[in-house]
C-alpha cells in the first residue's frame, strides 16, 4: 500500500527545523524513518508534512567530554555498534538487521518511545541524561522521567531530542533479550550496570506500555542477595499471542538473572 499524500521538508540546521515546527505544528519529524515510514504506508499514521532531520550533521557523532559520552541524536545505530559507549554498542547489536542499523538513529528510537525498543531499557539502567531544545530554550531530561508511556516521552511538540549524556563511569553491563523471531523487537529485555562507586542499576523493556526500573533487583544486587523471582508484578504488563503477562514476567526473572551473572 503507498501512504497517503504529503508535503516534506529538510532541515539544514536545528534552529532551521525548530521555526518550521513552530511555523508548521502538523510537520511530523523524520529521522531514519523505520517507525515512521512503515506506519504511513499502511495509513496507520497520515501526516500532511513530513521534516527531514536526518542530514543535521550538528546531531552527528560521539565525543567524549570528561566522565560523559555525549551522542548526537541522528547517530546511527551501526556508529553506535562501533562504539566505545558502555552498553549501548551491545544493545545495537540487537536492533534490527544492518540495513536497519545502517539507517536508523539513537535519537530516533529512543524519542519514538516504543514500548518493546532495545535502548529505553540500557538508558535507564545506565542513568543517562536527555539534551531537549525547542522554542524556549535547552532543558535536559534525566532517564527516569524521559518515557512517560505507550510511543511518549518527554518531548513535547515542537521540540527536538539534540543528543544524548551517557556517564563513561561504568565498572560492568549487560543486557539480554528474548526477541520477537520476525521484527527482533524486545518481547523482553533486561539491562543491568555496575557504576563505578559499586551501585546497580536495573531496568526492563518489552514487558509495560514503557520502559521501567527494576528496583527490586537493584535492592537485593546491591545489598549483597540474589537475584531471586518476583522482580516485577504480572498484573502490570502486556499480554499477547506472543506472550501474556505471566510469561513476560517470569522472563524478566530469567534475563535479569543472566544480565546480573554478567556484571
Amino acid at each position: 500500500m503507498y501512504p497517503a499524500n504529503f508535503d516534506y521538508q529538510k532541515a539544514h540546521s536545528v534552529d532551521e527545523a525548530l521555526a518550521a515546527m513552530a511555523a508548521n505544528p502538523d510537520l511530523k519529524v523524520i529521522a531514519g524513518g523505520h517507525s515512521l515510514l512503515p506506519a504511513m504506508r499502511l495509513r496507520l499514521a497520515q501526516p500532511p508534512a513530513l521534516l527531514d532531520i536526518f542530514g543535521l550533521e550538528e546531531l552527528r557523532g560521539i565525543r567524549r567530554e570528561g566522565d560523559v559520552f555525549v551522542v548526537g541524536a541522528m547517530t546511527t545505530h551501526a556508529q553506535v555498534l562501533r562504539s566505545e559507549l558502555p552498553l549501548f554498542p551491545e544493545v545495537a547489536h540487537e536492533v534490527g538487521d544492518p540495513m536497519v542499523r545502517n539507517r536508523g538513529t539513537i535519537g530516533g528510537s529512543l524519542a519514538h518511545a516504543d514500548p518493546s525498543a532495545d535502548y529505553p531499557a540500557a538508558a535507564l539502567a545506565l542513568g543517562v541524561e536527555f539534551v531537549i531544545r525547542g522554542p524556549e530554550g535547552e532543558r535536559t531530561v534525566p532517564a527516569d522521567e524521559m518515557f512517560l508511556g505507550m510511543f511518549e516521552s518527554a518531548v513535547r511538540p515542537g521540540e527536538l531530542l539534540t543528543h544524548i549524556r551517557i556517564p563513561a563511569s561504568v565498572q560492568a553491563s549487560a543486557y539480554e533479550k528474548f526477541k520477537h523471531p520476525a521484527s527482533h523487537y524486545a518481547i523482553v529485555g533486561v539491562a543491568v550496570v555496575r557504576h563505578m562507586d559499586g551501585q546497580i542499576r536495573a531496568a526492563y523493556t518489552g514487558a509495560g506500555e514503557k520502559a521501567g526500573r527494576l528496583h527490586l533487583l537493584e535492592e537485593r544486587l546491591n545489598g549483597g542477595q540474589p537475584v531471586g523471582t518476583g522482580l516485577v508484578e504480572s498484573s502490570g504488563l502486556l499480554g499477547d499471542r506472543f506472550a501474556s503477562p505471566e510469561y513476560r514476567a517470569h522472563l524478566v526473572d530469567v534475563l535479569a538473572a543472566r544480565a546480573a551473572a554478567r556484571v
